[in-house]
């Protein structure tokens, strides 16, 4: 008898020595961990996915790239908008421009381009600034953030990342989801899948054919005036009076552009 209540009592013993606290721990450890290696597969696999499409999506543009008997293939999207635009006036740091368009795609700009090396800003960014770039061959991606969710956004993101002459930037109260600018070139769509985005992108990026001013112009920020991780930022504000017209009235044409 006496032996049975020894038995049972080390076995009372051992039972309350079992560390509940750590094993509940470990468990909390263990599914958050799965949960954080889950989600993180799941975006790897998503973005290569995304990638693998857009492969496909810019194979598919072969018929918009530029050649002598096609100058401008552009002319063969649906939904492109053009406009005229003088040339090199420029602008100071302080001064705002009262844009024709919106987001704006040619006319008076800041004498500093944007950085347009296959940036993805994640903060709207100065127009003025972003226009030059245009100026200089590049393309223009631009967003509305509340009408392109984590999905369309990676999608323009693989446009744009590390892609010459390439630039992609949230642009506040955008009238559609996506817009994209290349000088005197615009065309806006309702979502990020649209193939007309990479017809743009083929016909009109670096497009040597008459269709930029400046050809050669460089992409690659200023050394000491553009600082692409804290780039100008955008103002939605309306341009003032003293606005710099469209006809460059106010420019300040002696300035020149950052390197002449």
């Amino acid at each position: 008898m006496a032996k049975n209540k020894a038995v049972r009592g080390a076995a009372v013993v051992n039972q309350r020595s079992i560390p509940w606290v750590l094993v509940a721990g470990v468990t909390v450890v263990a599914v958050f961990a799965s949960v954080i290696f889950g989600y993180a597969y799941s975006r790897w696999s998503d973005q290569a996915a995304t990638r693998d499409a857009q492969a496909a999506a810019e194979k598919a543009t072969e018929a918009f790239k530029p050649s002598p008997q096609n100058p401008d293939p552009s002319k063969g999207i649906q939904g492109v908008v053009t406009a005229d635009y003088k040339a090199q006036q420029h602008v100071t740091p302080t001064q705002r421009v009262a844009y024709d368009k919106n987001p704006p795609f040619g006319g008076p700009h800041d004498g500093v381009w944007a950085d347009c090396t296959g940036v993805v800003y994640p903060q709207p960014v100065r127009t003025e600034n972003m226009v030059h770039s245009l100026e200089h061959g590049a393309v223009w991606i631009a967003y509305n953030p509340d009408k392109v969710d984590e999905a369309s956004l990676d999608r323009l993101k693989v446009r744009a990342q590390g892609k010459p002459y390439t630039m992609l930037s949230p642009y506040p109260g955008l009238d559609k989801a996506v817009s994209l600018q290349s000088w005197g070139h615009q065309l806006k769509v309702d979502n990020a899948d649209d193939p007309r985005i990479d017809q743009f992108i083929t016909a009109l990026r670096l497009n040597n054919n008459g269709v930029y001013p400046e050809i050669g112009g460089s992409c690659q920020a200023y050394p000491g005036a553009f600082d692409t991780n804290n780039p100008p930022k955008f103002d939605a504000s309306p341009p003032g009076p003293d606005a710099v017209t469209m006809d460059g009235k106010g420019s300040n044409t002696t300035a020149g552009q950052m390197g002449q």
